[in-house]
C-alpha cells in the first residue's frame, strides 16, 4: 500500500509543475534578452560580428539540448565550481532559447521592406536608431505569433531537465511513480499538466497568426 493518497500525490505534481513554470519564464526571458543581442550581430553590417552571431546560432540548434544540458553541469563541475541542478538548467535551457528566438527575430526583421531602412537613413538616424524606431516595431507584429509558439517548446523542454536531477514536473511525476506504484494516474496527470501550460500558448500563436493573415 502507498502512503500517497491522490490529492497527495496532485499537490507534490503541482509542486513540480511551479518549479517547471519558472524555470520556463527564466528561460524565455533570459534567452529572449541574448537573443535579442544575438539577432542584433546577426544582421549588422560587420561581417565578423555576423559570423559570431551565426556560429552561436548553428552551435546550439545544431546540438541536442540533453547535451547542452550535460556540459553545462559536468563542465562547470570540471572548473571546480559547484552548481546546483537549477543553476545548471537554467543556463542550457537560456542559452538553447537565446538561440532560437534570434533567428525567428532575425526572419522578422529581414521580412520588412528594405526601402524602410533607406527611408530611416535618410532621417539621420544611425543603424540601432533604425532598429529600434522604425524597423523593429514592424518586425513586433509579424514576430509575436512564432514567438508566441516557440514558447512551447521552451515549456516542453524543461522536462530534460529532470535528467540532470533539477525537480520539475517530470521528475516528481518518476518519484510519485516509484513512490505510489500508479504510474498510469502519475504520468496522466503529468500530461494533463503538461497540457494546461502549453494548450492557451498553443491557441494563442494561432489566434495571433490569424489575425496577423487578416490584416495582412
Amino acid at each position: 500500500m502507498s502512503d500517497f493518497s491522490f490529492w497527495d500525490s496532485v499537490r507534490n505534481l503541482l509542486t513540480g509543475l511551479q518549479w517547471t513554470l519558472l524555470l520556463s519564464l527564466v528561460a524565455f526571458v533570459g534567452g529572449g534578452l541574448i537573443g535579442l543581442l544575438v539577432m542584433i550581430l546577426r544582421i549588422s553590417n560587420k561581417a565578423f560580428a555576423r559570423n559570431v552571431a551565426r556560429t552561436y546560432i548553428e552551435l546550439f540548434q545544431g546540438t541536442p539540448l540533453l547535451m547542452q544540458l550535460f556540459l553545462v553541469f559536468f563542465g562547470v563541475a570540471l572548473l571546480g565550481v559547484d552548481i546546483s541542478p537549477w543553476l545548471a538548467a537554467a543556463i542550457a535551457l537560456t542559452l538553447f532559447t537565446s538561440a532560437y528566438l534570434a533567428e525567428i527575430w532575425r526572419g522578422c526583421v529581414e521580412s520588412i521592406a528594405h526601402g524602410q531602412w533607406e527611408a530611416s537613413a535618410s532621417l539621420a538616424l544611425n543603424p540601432l536608431e533604425q532598429l529600434r524606431y522604425v524597423i523593429l516595431p514592424q518586425a513586433l507584429r509579424i514576430a509575436v505569433a512564432p514567438t508566441v509558439g516557440f514558447s512551447v517548446q521552451v515549456v516542453k523542454g524543461t522536462a530534460v531537465t529532470s535528467i540532470i536531477g533539477f525537480t520539475e514536473l517530470t521528475k516528481t511525476g518518476g518519484m510519485l511513480a516509484n513512490a505510489t506504484f500508479e504510474p498510469f494516474m502519475v504520468y496522466g496527470l503529468v500530461a494533463l499538466g503538461y497540457f494546461l501550460l502549453c494548450y492557451p500558448l498553443s491557441l494563442s500563436a494561432r489566434y495571433l497568426e490569424r489575425r496577423l493573415h487578416a490584416s495582412a
